[in-house]
């Protein structure tokens, strides 16, 4: 696949990103910041941060509320310097997932500017929000006592023992990624004990059993990988390659590179936020192995499960996921946009794949082939039949007709109009 081509889509993609965020008002200071009692503390608000920043470090250009953000975050934080309810006995786990991202967001931006508000936050979350809870990790709740699944945001679910549990199945192991980037900051050897407890426990969980959440998941396996960068310890490592497997062969991943949100619940929807998380885990395993398969699911993620991620308007949402057990044999939208989250998470996505294109070129063998699982693809590009008007904005130069059927590769929905790309279809899996 052409190289200057890809460069052109992907300027194109951060350009469409970068204004989104920089233009909407829901990621200006005056609504940027979740209403108090919200369960996600510190979720947008580090999601947002890690967005601006991760587009300085493209363009070399601050969106205003960058530096708002840390300005206003005195008179938002509680008595202990973190987001939310503090005090009560409860171990939320929406607000641990959530402060992952802010100490994301924060490690980001001191590591950008060394500033020593930042650094602050950085200590105070990790001293008082998560060294608190050395001992209780290892006690996570295995077996719930509901099994209500929910929506594309999670809710929270109830109590069990101390824990304020959320529909996001494991939510809590999102922390293994705010927490590895604050010991990568800081070296705070008690930092690392927690880490290892946390990791040392989600390793070994069965997250097919217990049908956890593969954005968390993926997240954590990233972490890893972040902790074998630091400190050079094996074991991190193995952790993440044990990840990798469960998703891509263990039915977290669909025909299209996309995820399905949870194991075992093939009737769900793609996350944009794991599709990132999935790519860069693939290929940070790459380059601390270099075995090819890890860089080839990495480029199959970009050329395919990236085509129907992001929209016209910058933004990022769910498709339909085509799967074995999946209801669907075509991915559509399912919702237009999450603005909330994958929106602002594209955007390190894109700042990941401005900094590694080069190693995400296709493979292709010159014809389009039925593959055992019913799918069309030439080598890494997965083809489709189009319908509903996207069909207009295919690659036409690339298309095949095979079986009768006139195959292009996946539409990339950034490049159709709203209107069309809605009610368009991409019929992938053959009887």
């Amino acid at each position: 696949m052409r190289l200057d081509l890809c460069r052109k889509e992907l300027e194109d993609r951060i350009r469409l990103n970068y204004h989104r965020l920089a233009g909407d008002p829901y990621y200006q200071i005056d609504d940027v910041f979740s209403p108090i009692g919200y369960g996600w503390m510190g979720d947008k608000e580090g999601r947002a941060l890690l967005a601006f920043v991760s587009h300085y470090k493209i363009s070399g250009e601050k969106i205003p509320c960058m530096e708002q953000m840390l300005e206003k975050m005195p008179s938002m934080v509680n008595e202990q310097n973190y987001l939310g309810k503090c005090g009560d006995g409860l171990i939320r786990e929406e607000q641990l997932s959530g402060h992952s991202w802010l100490l994301r967001g924060l490690c980001e931006h001191y590591e950008q500017f060394g500033d020593d508000y930042s650094l602050t936050l950085i200590r105070d979350i990790t001293a008082n929000l998560f060294l608190p809870l050395r001992g209780e990790f290892a006690a996570y709740p295995i077996h719930r006592e509901t099994s209500e699944i929910g929506g594309v945001s999670g809710t929270e679910l109830g109590t069990q023992g101390k824990w304020l549990l959320s529909t996001d199945t494991c939510a809590a192991f999102m922390s293994i990624d705010g927490l590895s980037h604050a010991y990568k900051v800081t070296r705070d050897p008690a930092v690392k004990e927690l880490l290892d407890e946390m990791i040392g426990f989600y390793a070994k969980l069965d997250k097919c059993a217990m049908k956890a959440q593969t954005h968390c998941t993926l997240t954590a396996g990233r972490a890893m990988m972040r902790m074998y960068e630091v400190t050079g310890e094996a074991y991190y490592r193995t952790c993440a390659e044990g990840i990798w497997e469960t998703y891509v062969h263990g039915g977290g991943m669909t025909y299209t590179y996309h995820n399905l949100n949870w194991w075992g619940r093939p009737d769900t929807w793609s996350e944009p936020c794991a599709v990132v998380d999935s790519l860069m885990l693939s290929l940070e395993l790459y380059k601390a192995t270099n075995r090819p398969e890890y860089r080839t699911v990495a480029a199959r993620i970009w050329h395919n499960a990236f085509a129907t991620i992001q929209r016209a308007n910058g933004g990022a949402g769910t498709d339909t996921v085509v799967a074995a057990g999946s209801p669907w044999d075509t991915v559509k939208m399912r919702m237009y946009e999450a603005p909330f989250c994958c929106t602002m998470r594209l955007a390190e996505g894109l700042w990941y794949i401005y900094c590694n294109s080069d190693l995400l070129w296709a493979e292709t063998a010159g014809g389009v082939t039925k593959q055992e699982n019913g799918v069309y693809a030439d080598g890494d590009i997965v083809y489709a039949e189009v319908t509903g008007g996207a069909e207009a904005y295919a690659d036409e130069a690339a298309a095949a007709d095979v079986d009768g059927r006139h195959l292009v590769p996946i539409v990339k929905w950034y490049r159709v109009p709203d209107e069309t790309a809605k009610v368009s279809e991409h019929k992938i899996l053959f009887g």
